[in-house]
Formats: structure tokens, C-alpha cells, sequence
């Protein structure tokens, strides 16, 4: 069974900085996509940054240029740096990891809060 562990999140000030974290722990394959997706208030959840296990990454347009998603030189963890952050950033974070060998698993993390605020 694959876990992840989510660390990082917390209360920024608008134009702040803030590094979310997340690592897997089981057997996960060499090819996978991991990252963020994010939840707000009233909100559907979105997918704000991935990356895979080949380097490939994927970014919401509202955060491009701002956040930036990172592996590890090891195993399934990925990194998520956030930068210049909006009031309109606030959200759960939630960490996903897709799996993709030999089978499509996905896995969610429980989720941390960001919340922006002056």
C-alpha cells in the first residue's frame, strides 16, 4: 500500500513564499506523475502543478511562472515552490500521485492548508 506524505502549507502573507513537500512511501513504479491539486471554498479541485517521473511538467495557468514543481533525485517526492502568492492561491493542497506501471493507482494525500492573508 502506497502513503503520502504531505508537509509544508500553512498562513503566507500575499507576495510571500511557502514550499509544500510530499513523499511516497510503498512500492512505486519508475514511471509515474506526481504533484498538486488544490481546493478552495465553494470550488471544484484543480490541478496546480505535476511532474513525472521523466521530468515532464504540467503547470495551471494561474501559476505559471509563480510555482514551481521539483522531484527528488530518489523515489516517488515531489516538491512544490510557491512564489508570490495571491489571496486567490488559498486552498487545501492536496498531494497525487498516479502510478502508471503495471497499472494505473492513484493516490491522494490528506491535504494542507494554505490560506494568504495580510
Amino acid at each position: 500500500q502506497v502513503h503520502l506524505v504531505e508537509s509544508g502549507g500553512g498562513l503566507v502573507q500575499p507576495g510571500g513564499s511557502l514550499r509544500l513537500s510530499c513523499a511516497a512511501s510503498g512500492s512505486v513504479s519508475n514511471l509515474w506523475v506526481m504533484g498538486y491539486y488544490r481546493q478552495a471554498p465553494g470550488k471544484q479541485r484543480e490541478l496546480v502543478a505535476t511532474i513525472t517521473s521523466v521530468n515532464t511538467t504540467r503547470y495551471l495557468t494561474a501559476v505559471r511562472g509563480r510555482f514551481t514543481v521539483s522531484r527528488g533525485a530518489d523515489g516517488a517526492t515531489v516538491a512544490l515552490q510557491m512564489s508570490d502568492i495571491k489571496s486567490e492561491d488559498t486552498a487545501v493542497y492536496y498531494c497525487n500521485l498516479v502510478d502508471l506501471s503495471p497499472t494505473r493507482r492513484e493516490y491522494w494525500g490528506q491535504g494542507t492548508q494554505v490560506t494568504v492573508s495580510s
